[in-house]
């Protein structure tokens, strides 16, 4: 799988994503990332990128042509492949885990990264199929949402984790959160690991884990535990 990233911060972007998993997912041709400077395009002997929005108003607007230049170079290199191309704005729908799926069934995700007061809106009407947001706040910028789905999609990319289960049973993925879990020692400043981790019993062992997630996902996040039950009802016994 493809990822294009457009900004005007390279470097931002490379540092995050050049390591852990996504570095080594990289390495071994699971995935690539190319990091496109949006500066290069600017027909602007400054290298101006930005501009005052018409009407009015405080900040600068990041103009249309780096940016659609910087695009068209992008879609040369990328030749004849499905691609989504995303805009990390506040207004657009919210990224979760149902989004980072539909996500990572094209071959290419190209992000555009806002700056400033944003982008011209011709930007997002000529080139951007979909606006997504990662969360009810604002950011200096688009680099940080754009890490985030590249880490998220990347995640479900065959190969990149070694089992599928590091993935579909994570919280969020299952639709609940995830339960608690312990390492050695197994007793820490007078606190011991539940003894059914310990039983060697796996049945009781992912009972204890289902019953805790559900636990933690109906006091912590209702709505999905509502959704979780509606999906998964509580079997009844039938009266012999």
């Amino acid at each position: 799988m493809k990822f294009d990233i457009m900004t005007l911060f390279p470097d931002m972007v490379k540092t995050v994503l050049q390591s852990s998993i996504i570095g080594r997912a990289q390495e071994n041709g699971l995935i690539t990332v190319s990091v496109h400077d949006i500066r290069d395009y600017t027909l602007d002997k400054h290298k101006k990128t930005d501009d005052t929005p018409y009407g009015g108003g405080k900040g600068m607007l990041m103009s249309t042509q780096p940016i659609c230049d910087c695009y068209d170079a992008v879609c040369k290199s990328l030749g004849d492949c499905t691609k989504r191309v995303i805009y990390a704005s506040p207004r657009g729908r919210m990224f979760n885990h149902q989004v980072a799926r539909e996500l990572s069934e094209y071959d290419s995700i190209v992000i555009l990264c806002g700056h400033y007061e944003g982008v011209d809106q011709r930007v997002i009407d000529e080139i951007v199929d979909e606006e997504i947001s990662i969360g009810d706040y604002v950011l200096t910028g688009g680099e940080i949402p754009a890490c985030i789905i590249v880490d998220a999609v990347s995640r479900l990319v065959d190969g990149v984790l070694s089992d599928k289960e590091c993935y579909e049973n994570e919280s969020i993925a299952s639709g609940l959160l995830e339960y608690p879990q312990y390492t050695r020692p197994r007793v820490f400043r007078g606190k011991e690991v539940p003894e059914v981790l310990l039983s060697g019993h796996h049945e009781n062992i992912e009972k204890w884990r289902l019953e805790k997630s559900l636990e933690i996902t109906k006091e912590r996040r209702p709505e999905l535990y509502e959704k979780y039950m509606e999906i998964h009802p509580p079997k009844v016994k039938k009266k012999k």
